[in-house]
């Protein structure tokens, strides 16, 4: 009787994979809840703010952007309600002409300054540096820091400012929508919004000091001028990859608040193209996001069991692991119906997406380890230098 008792529990490894199942599921169900939490909380600027009171520096840092940057200065110069705009451009040693396609889209609008930058210094990176210089040129109380391949909505920047001041915040980000094309693109990307509303609770992360609870997205980012000047600006994170991540965390560790906040009717961003140029992307930031190999790899051993582990089972006829893929897909759904994306069929290509991610993580690290990383012909940080 006991032997058959045993046979009916199956073997030791199958009672290991159906306990991998439940807890995956589990986990999938619980986060997918949290998501539907802060769906609710997400704070949401205003589609026709007031007009703004202050001058608002715009600063955008731009490096071979000569595609992109007249799309971006024109939007920016399209602002409604910010009577006292200033646009600040600073060509970050570009070799294909950015400044002289940002002097056309400016067409002499005297609101408009090009500036050149300067040599990048030892013990820097090439965008922080580039924020540092554009920051140092500015006189507005408060600072818009803008990607060049981002392009606002009219409201954009009036709609950031007065989400600023409004909720007594000291930096906020209104994340963009993503535009995904490609296959990489729609795997990948809409994983940026979905992590952040999935895993981080949104309202205890704007004051905690916590660094793992920091999130921003230097696409679009506003942040009061002089609690900028006071965590020492982006000369704080001067060695940073992640530098929009840093900022906020030195913002924090200050005594600051901020957040990621909804810019899906704010601004729109296409980080990337193709799959070569999605891939060198995210393996030059990747490594830095968990803090460590062994951070990386929990991170990516807990989403595969929460997001792979239960559609796998699934396939092997678990209801449990059907219901497991359920949440995940529903989450992701959510997700992407609340900030513009691709839902359908999307969503259903999770478990790839989260494959996909891991495998980018690893080889992110395995470079950073050779200390081989480059990006737009500058090299980056690595352990093997």
């Amino acid at each position: 009787m006991r032997a058959g008792a045993t046979g009916s529990r199956g073997s030791g490894p199958e009672r290991a994979w159906r306990a991998l199942t439940l807890a995956g599921t589990l986990g999938a169900i619980a986060a997918t809840a949290h998501t539907f939490a802060n769906l609710r909380s997400l704070r949401v600027p205003a589609d026709d703010p007031e007009p703004v009171a202050e001058r608002v520096s715009v600063l955008v840092p731009a490096r071979d952007e000569a595609a992109r940057i007249g799309a971006c200065l024109a939007s920016i110069l399209d602002q409604v309600s910010v009577p006292d705009l200033e646009v600040l451009v600073l060509d970050d040693g570009s070799t294909d002409g950015t400044a002289a396609a940002a002097l056309r889209a400016a067409a002499g609008d005297p609101r408009v300054r090009v500036l050149r930058g300067e040599g990048l210094p030892s013990g820097w990176l090439g965008k922080p540096h580039a924020c540092e210089q554009l920051a140092a040129a500015a006189s507005g109380t408060v600072l818009v820091f803008v990607d060049a391949d981002v392009v606002l909505a009219p409201q954009a920047v009036a709609a950031t400012v007065g989400l600023l001041r409004g909720s007594g915040l000291d930096l906020v980000s209104p994340y963009p929508r993503q535009i995904a094309e490609t296959w990489s693109e729609r795997l990948v990307q809409p994983l940026l919004q979905w992590s952040w509303l999935t895993l981080l609770p949104l309202r205890v992360a704007e004051t905690s000091p916590r660094p793992s609870l920091a999130a921003a997205n230097g696409q679009l980012l506003a942040v009061d001028a002089n609690v900028y000047e006071r965590v020492g600006g982006h000369g704080a994170v001067r060695t940073e990859v992640l530098d929009d991540v840093a900022l906020i965390r030195a913002v924090k560790a200050a005594g600051g608040s901020g957040g990621v906040v909804d810019g899906t009717r704010l601004a729109t961003c296409r980080m990337y193209e193709s799959w070569p140029a999605l891939r060198e992307g995210y393996t030059k930031s990747a490594w830095a996001a968990f803090g460590s190999p062994a951070g990386a790899g929990a991170v990516v051993a807990t989403l595969g069991l929460l997001y792979v582990v239960p559609p796998v089972a699934a396939l092997r006829g678990s209801l449990v692991g059907l219901m497991g893929y359920g949440a995940a897909v529903t989450g992701r759904y959510v997700v992407a119906e609340r900030t513009g994306g691709r839902s359908v069929p999307d969503s259903l290509g999770h478990p790839a997406s989260i494959l996909l991610l891991g495998g980018l993580t690893v080889s992110s690290w395995r470079r950073h380890l050779r200390g081989d990383l480059r990006w737009k012909g500058r090299t980056l940080p690595g352990a093997g230098r």
